[in-house]
């Protein structure tokens, strides 16, 4: 005959329940975290062996990609097209008047005879003859220099032979060029400022751009 009353018997389940819940809880929990602890160990791990990588990407990123692409975009814009253009059995018409007007001297091909000439103040040291004014017909003899102030138009027109070489110089940061060239470097430009200030390694990243003599000892002593 069992003597228990219902409220006992549901008092005496609860209770083995209850041991039962203890003992299974315990280990359950113990055994997560056990897991959780290695997962996180080995995701720390990942993380550590990445941290280098990860430094070596944004060097290169940085230096060599933009930096690299920010530097030909300068230098293309700083340089010349500099060629060599033939130009070969070609013609050009000139067509225009020549002005000369200069001093030169003219030689007589043959003798020249002046009539009637008049002369002034005439002295020959060697013969003593001296004339004030006189009238008289001189000869000049072939042969002879004469200066002149020499004043003429002479006209122009004929068809010049051209066989050259012309050389070309085009600077392009004068050229329709310039502007594209400057485009593209801004456009790279945020991107490698952005780049700058971010941390080259962990001693960057705990201790600053200027790390103090402890932190510095602790990361190179950790290297």
């Amino acid at each position: 005959m069992n003597d228990k009353t219902p409220i006992q018997s549901r008092s005496a389940f609860v209770k083995r329940s209850a041991n039962r819940t203890y003992r299974w809880g315990p280990p359950f929990w113990t055994i997560v975290s056990i897991i959780s602890l290695f997962i996180n160990a080995i995701l720390i791990a990942i993380l550590l062996g990445l941290g280098s990588q990860i430094f070596e990407i944004k060097n290169l990123v940085q230096n060599q990609l933009l930096g690299g692409l920010a530097n030909n975009f300068a230098a293309m814009d700083e340089a010349h097209i500099t060629t060599t253009i033939p130009v070969e059995n070609q013609t050009v018409r000139a067509n225009f008047d020549l002005q000369i007007q200069q001093e030169t001297v003219v030689q007589l091909s043959q003798d020249v005879y002046i009539n009637n000439a008049e002369i002034y103040d005439l002295f020959t040291p060697n013969s003593g003859l001296k004339i004030d004014y006189a009238m008289a017909d001189i000869r000049l003899p072939a042969g002879s220099t004469l200066p002149i102030n020499l004043t003429l138009v002479v006209p122009v027109d004929q068809e010049i032979p051209i066989d050259l070489d012309v050389a070309v110089d085009i600077p392009l940061n004068q050229s329709d060029l310039h502007t594209p060239f400057t485009g593209l470097q801004e456009v790279v430009d945020p991107y490698l400022q952005t780049l700058e200030k971010l941390p080259d390694s962990w001693m960057e990243v705990f201790c600053g751009k200027n790390p103090g003599a402890f932190c510095a000892w602790l990361f190179q002593a950790y290297d």
